[in-house]
């Protein structure tokens, strides 16, 4: 099947990107996928195992992109070795005012105010229950607090709950910076608390073994960090996700979005979340899995994470630039440079240089 996205890239990126994002859910509905260039032949080389789970490739989409559950298998056709859906709350929400997604196309970034906007859990639930079935690979669901819950750790509860059976895994997304208040979560007491109310709702579903993860922020003051690594080392939190998009706005910037508010991601976000997740898998002593997620635009991205430390890892952003020929670029590249570091697989690289990447660039 020839690659038709260089023929409909330029017209995309000339259109509002939320509008672009609506019509790329709608062409995968359709069945469209099959007319862009995803990953190649399986390799075993880059065979993983995640979470208990056989994936083809350690290469995932991340949340945000399908927030609704509306074409995870047809995400998963492009090659992706596992999807993740979300961010979902317990009630429908519109999520910010528009506009609310911006390209910063001469950084390769994105910054986004969304705000949670998804049909919420009923609903999602409700789809899932229909296609989870037909759908062949690993689904995660990331859920969220509504904005104008009083009790943002009861969200989570219910999300667990409306969830239970139709998960592969669970994220407790406790990171965006679009829903106020909700990175408050972040502090050692709420954290703490809610590990241990998570916890026993987790203890009550019928599937309890279904494997948790949470997302944590990549502007997380050191203090902050420590603590919720040695928080998640007690618990039954079963691995990381690191890190969200950031606040930040390194000095780099050249695009005139860069003022916008709003979190930030694709290539900017790059060093700083890898810095993050190589700190997260020494302070974790690589004992729980970790996912890396945050600029990767290319294989060497896709390396550095798991040589940080990530057992698999998330992309999103880099697919507004690079289309879904990316996810085999990404696999391709990966193969070299296994046999270039004398690995035989990819999981054998896995935080081998997390102490290099760990380190500061000030």
């Amino acid at each position: 099947m020839p690659n038709l996205y260089p023929l409909v890239k330029p017209i995309l990126m000339s259109l509002d990107a939320e509008r672009t994002h609506g019509l790329t859910i709608a062409a995968l509905k359709a069945g469209l996928g099959g007319f862009v260039k995803g990953s190649g032949p399986r390799n075993p080389a880059l065979a993983v195992k995640f979470l208990g789970r056989d994936l083809p490739n350690p290469i995932g989409l991340a949340a945000g992109f399908d927030k609704n559950a509306e074409v995870p298998g047809a995400i998963l056709k492009l090659g992706f070795g596992f999807t993740e859906v979300g961010t979902i709350t317990p009630r429908p929400q519109v999520g910010n005012p528009k506009p609310r997604l911006f390209r910063l196309a001469e950084d390769d970034g994105v910054i986004n105010r969304m705000g949670f906007n998804n049909a919420g859990s009923e609903a999602v639930a409700s789809r899932l229950a229909q296609t989870k079935p037909e759908i062949a690979g690993m689904v995660g669901v990331n859920i969220g607090a509504n904005k104008d819950s009083e009790d943002f750790i009861a969200d989570y509860e219910i999300g667990l709950q409306r969830f239970d059976g139709l998960a592969d895994y669970f994220v407790i997304n406790i990171s965006s910076p679009n829903t106020p208040g909700l990175r408050d979560l972040q502090g050692r007491a709420a954290f703490a608390e809610l590990l241990g109310r998570i916890a026993t709702a987790r203890a009550n579903l019928q599937q309890p073994d279904t494997p948790l993860l949470v997302k944590i922020a990549p502007d997380l003051s050191p203090g902050d960090h420590e603590d919720i690594c040695e928080e998640i080392l007690g618990s039954t939190v079963d691995g990381l996700i690191v890190s969200n998009t950031t606040l930040s706005r390194p000095d780099s910037l050249q695009s005139a979005n860069q003022a916008e508010a709003g979190g930030l991601s694709g290539r900017p976000l790059m060093t700083l979340s890898t810095q993050m997740l190589a700190r997260t898998y020494q302070l974790t002593k690589g004992q729980i899995p970790l996912v890396g997620v945050g600029g990767i635009m290319s294989g060497q991205d896709a390396w550095d994470k798991i040589c940080a430390g990530a057992s698999v890892v998330q992309i999103y952003s880099g697919l507004v630039y690079g289309g879904p020929a990316m996810i085999g670029r990404i696999q391709q590249e990966l193969l070299r440079l296994i046999i270039n570091y004398n690995f035989d697989t990819i999981a054998a690289a896995v935080g081998s240089r997390a102490a290099e990447l760990a380190e500061t660039n000030d």
